[in-house]
């Protein structure tokens, strides 16, 4: 183990020298810490041997995370059998079988076929909605933005930003809404196109466009959809849908970290 030059840390109030506080971590790096020629089984056995976990109730836990992670079927077969995404999956097994409170996993579908991805995914949220923090570093943006409540964007090893994510798309600025007109006589078409500038004068509407039948607003956060709505069907356009695009993640990286717009 390297030991730091200076300062402390601290894991759940417990300082990092002692194996109290690794006790209750668990992790997945790029090298998933698995034994090829060692069955499913058996590798999550060998941890809870180093973990110390008695023997009766490694059993029992073996068992809950085979069954978590979908292999109880392959629980007998060498790894060296295993896919990436299977690999993956027993991985994150064996982070689990001690029952640590904190979870760290480094890309944990990096190279998992689009199947085994949802699947992680999903086990990564089962285990959050089970009270477990989990920590996950990726480059991913779209996963992250799928699975994370609350994020830090770090570039050059500085944190540019932090902070729960729909505090942060509020934060940035726009928000787009695509309203879905239903428009059949040539008279609406041209109360549609006048319409445009009285939406354009609403404070909370910073642009404003036609997309064939569909109206595009970028809006502040003070906006009020129910009065554009009622806009439109004040002018005898139907709606047939209307719906919310929320900045990105990928946005809002670009924005922060390169600097656009």
């Amino acid at each position: 183990m390297f030991r730091p030059d200076s300062g402390k840390t601290y894991i759940l109030g417990k300082d990092v020298e002692h194996n109290s506080a690794r006790d209750k971590v668990g992790f997945v790096l790029e090298a998933d810490g698995l034994y090829d020629n060692l069955t499913a089984h058996e590798n999550l056995d060998y941890y809870c041997q180093i973990y110390g976990i008695p023997q009766t109730q490694a059993k029992v836990r073996m068992e809950e995370m085979l069954e978590l992670v979908e292999l109880s079927d392959r629980a007998g077969d060498k790894v060296s059998s295993y896919s990436k995404g299977m690999r993956q999956k027993l991985a994150l097994a064996r982070s689990m079988v001690h029952e640590p409170d904190l979870l760290i996993f480094d890309e944990p579908t990096a190279a998992v076929d689009p199947t085994g991805q949802m699947e992680i995914r999903q086990i990564i949220l089962d285990l959050a909605q089970r009270g477990k923090t989990v920590f996950l570093s990726s480059h991913n943006l779209d996963e992250v933005q799928r699975i994370c409540n609350r994020i830090a964007l770090i570039d050059a090893g500085e944190i540019k930003l932090y902070g729960e994510l729909e505090q942060l798309r509020g934060e940035m600025g726009r928000r787009d809404v695509v309203i879905e007109t239903v428009i059949t006589t040539a008279e609406q078409s041209e109360a549609f196109d006048g319409i445009l500038a009285q939406l354009k004068a609403l404070p909370y509407v910073e642009s404003c466009h036609r997309e064939a039948r569909n109206l595009r607003l970028q809006l502040d956060g003070r906006a009020d959809v129910s009065e554009i709505v009622t806009v439109l069907s004040q002018k005898g356009i139907g709606i047939e849908e209307v719906r919310k695009e929320e900045v990105t993640l990928e946005e809002i990286y670009a924005k922060v970290v390169k600097g656009e717009k």
